[in-house]
């Protein structure tokens, strides 16, 4: 029986950005990760490019290298890395370029192209969005789901070189819901293999058996309805064992946030609210409604666009929800009985699309991020650990700066001004002042202008990093500039 649960904050990990890096692409679509002889690589994936980079045990983010996508379209989607055979490979869904790309990861965890499928009449990977590997006993399979006018979901083949031979396509109709698949996953129970597709356009979630030659069939169907299911609009699929209780979780960005005219094919829905979907799956390994994770005052569950698992143990998951609307990673705790229950939030300061990815080093925990915007061009990493009671104080963010020799009293004059009036345009920051170095010491190594911001809280501290205005301010500035020296740190009201 379906449950529902008002949300309620509760004790557990937080998120401490560690590192953000500048990408070519023009904007974050998907983040996926991979450990490969002791390293351990990131890909980010926009429109145009995807961008490699290597991820330490502190979190920082080292650029490696950019590829330049099919044509040049993109964006990258459903990227997802894994070893076939001996070899290991970067799948990638070109939406706009209608093709999956196969990309050999080469020991520095760069990438090079070694096959390609265009989409044809029967194989549904027009504006494809979403990719699962299925490991089977004797092969691997690349199922492919997307947003195209003929709908469905398609089977690969995946060959020891990358290239993808078709096995099965199967067209979207009333039933099933494969129309817009933008979240899969996949179970192993019992021997057999199950497949989760959630359809974005129709509304639901569908399971599918998996033979072992890579053919695949229907077990069942469940769509949104006006009580208890929080469906229109599925988006990410994830899942999770724990004891012996199997769970699909199921996100969703409710076609309420969508304003392009068109792109809705069924535009009388019912909106309830937000909310996480928990599903059982029975021996049979059809899904169950079984609880619901309701958004309120207390989380950021508003446009779901992808569910990672962080941690898992016996007895518990750490998930973590990306958010467009509400622009933030929500962290959940599911327990063994598929109750799921929120812990802490942190507000990004952009919107998540899809980007983001959990990723494990040494038993340290990270989740990388980036946004869907044009004018951020910025992935972020993110350490998952106890959270830091900073109840009663304020985050100061000290900015010193050394200006150029050849910089004239009149630019320095207005960087001071475009910089304090930086507070107009980012509420969050709950004062503002400055001044010129005045030390006889000897020891300001020549930084001739401090800036103290304080914000009440980490969100407020993240949304001013990324706000557009403070990424104008760093442009206009920036040409003066000579040197800067940042320092944050917690202090009493």
């Amino acid at each position: 029986m379906s449950q529902i649960c008002l949300a309620q904050v509760s004790d557990g990990p937080m998120l401490y950005r560690q590192d953000f890096k500048k990408i070519s692409a023009n904007n974050t679509v998907t983040i996926t990760s991979y450990k490969k002889n002791g390293g351990d690589y990131v890909f980010v994936g926009g429109f145009g490019n995807i961008d490699v980079f290597s991820l330490n045990k502190e979190g920082l983010l080292t650029p490696i290298s950019n590829h330049e996508l099919y044509k040049q379209k993109g964006p990258a989607r459903g990227m997802v890395a894994d070893h076939i055979n001996g070899t290991d490979f970067l799948f990638v869904a070109n939406k706009y370029g209608n093709v999956i790309e196969t990309f050999k990861i080469l020991d520095n965890g760069s990438l090079d192209r070694v096959a390609l499928v265009e989409d044809t009449d029967e194989t549904h990977l027009g504006v494809a969005i979403t990719l699962q590997v299925v490991h089977m006993k004797k092969s691997s399979y690349l199922f492919i789901g997307g947003l195209e006018e003929t709908p469905g979901l398609s089977c690969f083949k995946i060959l020891n070189d990358g290239k993808l031979e078709h096995v099965q396509s199967m067209k979207d109709d009333e039933t099933i819901f494969t129309d817009g698949i933008i979240g899969m996953y996949t179970h192993k129970i019992n021997g057999k293999t199950f497949l989760y597709t959630g359809g974005f356009q129709d509304n639901g979630v569908s399971s599918f058996r998996v033979y072992e030659n890579g053919k695949f069939k229907n077990i069942n169907n469940i769509g949104d309805n006006k009580t208890d299911r929080f469906l229109t609009g599925a988006y990410p699929v994830t899942g999770v064992q724990l004891g012996g209780n199997y769970y699909v979780i199921v996100g969703h960005r409710h076609h309420k946030y969508y304003e392009r005219n068109g792109f809705i094919k069924n535009t009388d829905f019912f909106y309830h609210g937000d909310g996480v979907s928990v599903f059982k799956i029975n021996t049979k390994g059809a899904l169950v409604p079984h609880f619901v994770l309701k958004d309120d005052e207390h989380t950021k569950l508003q446009g779901q666009t992808r569910i990672e698992v962080v941690s898992v143990t016996e007895d518990e998951a750490i998930l973590a929800v990306g958010t467009r609307d509400d622009a933030s990673i929500q962290l959940c705790r599911l327990n063994k009985e598929g109750v799921l229950s929120p812990l802490n939030y942190l507000e990004t300061g952009f919107s998540i699309y899809y980007g983001l990815r959990s990723h494990n080093i040494d038993s340290t925990d990270f989740l990388i991020a980036g946004s869907n915007r044009f004018d951020l061009h910025k992935v972020a990493s993110y350490k998952v650990a106890p959270k830091i009671d900073t109840e009663g104080k304020v985050l100061r963010h000290v900015v010193n700066l050394k200006y150029k020799a050849e910089a004239s009293e009149a630019q320095i004059e207005e960087a001071i001004k475009t910089f304090i009036d930086i507070k107009n345009d980012i509420p969050e920051i709950a004062s503002i002042e400055w001044g010129i170095n005045n030390s006889t010491e000897g020891a300001s190594k020549g930084f001739t202008h401090s800036f103290t911001l304080t914000f009440n809280d980490e969100h407020a501290r993240e949304i001013y990093l990324f706000h557009k205005a403070h990424l104008d301010l760093v442009s206009k500035v920036g040409p003066i500039i000579e040197d800067v020296f940042v320092m944050d740190y917690w202090t009493e009201k």
